[in-house]
Order: C-alpha cells, then structure tokens, then sequence
C-alpha cells in the first residue's frame, strides 16, 4: 500500500506558494488551525494530470478552533490576520467551534457542535477534500485526513455522507466543474 501521507506531505514541501500559506497561518497561530479542502485537491490533482499550471484556488480555507469566542467577527479578526501577513490570498478563515450556529441559521438544519478542527474537516463535503495540513513550529507537517487519503489520490470525487446530502452533493459537482478541471477525475453518486 503506498504512503499517501509522504505523497502529500512531499508535494507540500515542493510548493513555495504553498509552504507560505502554512507559514503564514503558523505565525498568526489561531488556535488548533488547519488549511485544507480544495487546495489541497487542486495541487494533488493538478500533480495527478501533470498539469504545468496550478488551476487557480477560489479561497484559501482555514479552519480554527475558537470556542471561547463564537462571533462572527472572529473569523473576519482571523481572516485579518492573515490577510496582513500574507495579503492578495483569498483567505476564508472559519471558527469550526461556532459552525453549528451559522449551518442552523443558512440551512435551517440542527448539527451538533464540532468538538476541534479535525472533527470540522471530517465534515467537509467530499472525501477528496475533507483533509487539511498544518506546518508545526519544528516545520513537521501535521496531516488530517479523516476520510483517509485514498480518494484524493485515486482521483476520485465522492460524496462525504457525514453532512452532505445527495442532492447537494449532485449540485456541488455541477458547480464545482470538477471533470471538467481533470478529467481523469471518477464522479461516484
């Protein structure tokens, strides 16, 4: 079985843009911080399909750990930060300790609290995407995949059942132009 976990901690490594997004995070260190979701797939897949041109990231998600400040504004004091350290990054910075409150009141569905930042990733909509990094101070990085790695580096594009429903799921792969990005990619429904 291969070590996805080298693979991906190795394509980290070699990226510049990359290793800067973690550093930055690292300095402003909000608490139990992770990036992951689509940037990571992006640079596996478009490592994947040997692309020359890393395909453009809508946002740079970062999810923290917060729960002694549940506001809104924390994620924009957070976003703040980074944008300070690192600007022109599309940062989109989320308190996974309060995103029981705003998934209640945009979906009009009750989740139960999130209890870290690993658990938040656990919930992201696909398994591709539902893994996230972080550069700790002896620069070892730090993997959460808990939906393991396997779909991300067989190419694949599943539904996350923890949280995403089928029809969200359908429409997220509409949006998101995935096959259309890497066409190697396996939609599974």
């Amino acid at each position: 079985m291969e070590n996805y976990h080298d693979k991906l901690r190795d394509l980290i490594r070699a990226n510049d843009w990359f290793m800067g997004l973690l550093r930055a995070a690292r300095d402003c260190n909000p608490p139990d911080w992770l990036i992951g979701g689509g940037v990571i797939r992006t640079l596996v897949w478009d490592n994947l399909h040997r692309y020359s041109e890393p395909t453009p990231s809508r946002d740079i998600d970062l999810a923290f750990f917060d729960p002694t400040d549940l506001r809104p504004e924390r994620d924009e004091e957070v976003q703040r930060q980074l944008y300070e350290r690192l600007p022109g990054v599309p940062w989109e910075a989320v308190n996974q300790a309060a995103v029981h409150l705003w998934v209640s009141a945009v979906y009009g569905k009750a989740v139960p609290p999130l209890v870290s930042s690993a658990d938040g990733i656990g919930t992201w909509p696909e398994t591709a995407t539902a893994t996230a990094v972080r550069l700790l101070p002896d620069d070892t990085l730090e993997i959460i995949a808990p939906c393991g790695l396997e779909d991300l580096f067989g190419l694949v594009f599943r539904r996350n059942p923890r949280q995403v429903s089928p029809e969200d799921f359908r429409r997220r792969v509409l949006e998101k132009k995935i096959v259309e990005k890497w066409p190697m990619v396996q939609i599974i429904y």
